[in-house]
C-alpha cells in the first residue's frame, strides 16, 4: 500500500493569510490536501475563518490543535502535555472542542501541544468520540487501535533554511516514502516568509509523491476506507 503523505499548516493568522493562500494553491496544483491545525486560542480573525471554510469545502480538513488555555473551573496552567491525566485532559478537550464548534468548526482529529500527548489524553479522546490523535511519532486511529508509525518533520519559523537543512528535509521525506513509511510535514505559517524553506517543503512533497506517497489529511485516518 502507498504510504500516506500528510501536510499540516499551523499558525493561521490574518497577517500571513496571503502566504497561506499561495501555499494552499501550490498544494492544490499537486492535488495535496492540507490538514489545517486550529488552536482554540485566540479566536481566529473572520478572514481566516472564511478562508478555512473555503478550503474545507474543497478537500482540506481541520484538526483541533491543543487545549483551551483558560476555561471556567480549570487550572490556569496546564500540566505538561506528556503527563496530563485523563480526567483533566477530558475537561480541557470539552472546553477546546466547544470553542471550535462556536466558530463553526467541528473535527474528530486532535494534535496535542508540541506533538506530545499523554496516555491520559488518548483515553480522554476516546471517551469523547475523537477518532484520530497525531503525535510526534505516530498517527493513532482511536476506534481501532491501529498505529501508523512515522515521525513528524516540523518546519517552523526558527529554521535557518540553510542549504544543508533544505537538502536534509527533502531527502528525508523521499527516503521515508521510498521505504513505505508515512511522510508527515508540519509547516508553521511563519516559515512561508522564507523562500528557501518554503521551496524545500514543496520539493519534499514532490519527491514523496514521486516515490508513490498518497496525499491524505489527519481526518482521513479516522474514516473507514479513508486511507
Amino acid at each position: 500500500m502507498s504510504p500516506p503523505l500528510v501536510v499540516s499548516l499551523s499558525g493561521l493568522d490574518v497577517q500571513v493569510l496571503d502566504r497561506c493562500a499561495d501555499f494552499g494553491a501550490d498544494l492544490d496544483q499537486r492535488a495535496v490536501p492540507l490538514s489545517l491545525l486550529i488552536a482554540p486560542h485566540p479566536a481566529p480573525h473572520a478572514a481566516v475563518l472564511d478562508w478555512v471554510a473555503g478550503r474545507m469545502a474543497a478537500r482540506d480538513a481541520v484538526s483541533l490543535h491543543g487545549f483551551a488555555r483558560a476555561a471556567p473551573g480549570l487550572r490556569s496552567r496546564l500540566a505538561p502535555a506528556a503527563g496530563l491525566p485523563a480526567h483533566e485532559a477530558g475537561l480541557h478537550l470539552v472546553a477546546a472542542a466547544s470553542i471550535l464548534e462556536r466558530l463553526g468548526l467541528r473535527t474528530k482529529s486532535f494534535i496535542p501541544p508540541r506533538w506530545l500527548g499523554s496516555p491520559g489524553t488518548i483515553t480522554a479522546l476516546r471517551r469523547r468520540g475523537f477518532s484520530v490523535c497525531a503525535d510526534a511519532v505516530a498517527v493513532r486511529e482511536l476506534a481501532t487501535g491501529r498505529v501508523h508509525r512515522g515521525r513528524i518533520r516540523v518546519i517552523g519559523p526558527g529554521e535557518r533554511a540553510e542549504p544543508w537543512w533544505c537538502r536534509a528535509l527533502v531527502l528525508g521525506a523521499g527516503r521515508a516514502a521510498r521505504r513505505g513509511r508515512p511522510v508527515r510535514l508540519a509547516v508553521d505559517s511563519g516559515v512561508l516568509r522564507k523562500p528557501a524553506a518554503r521551496q524545500a517543503v514543496l520539493d519534499a512533497i514532490d519527491l514523496a509523491l514521486h516515490h508513490g506517497a498518497r496525499p491524505v489529511t489527519y481526518a482521513s485516518f479516522g474514516v473507514p476506507g479513508g486511507l
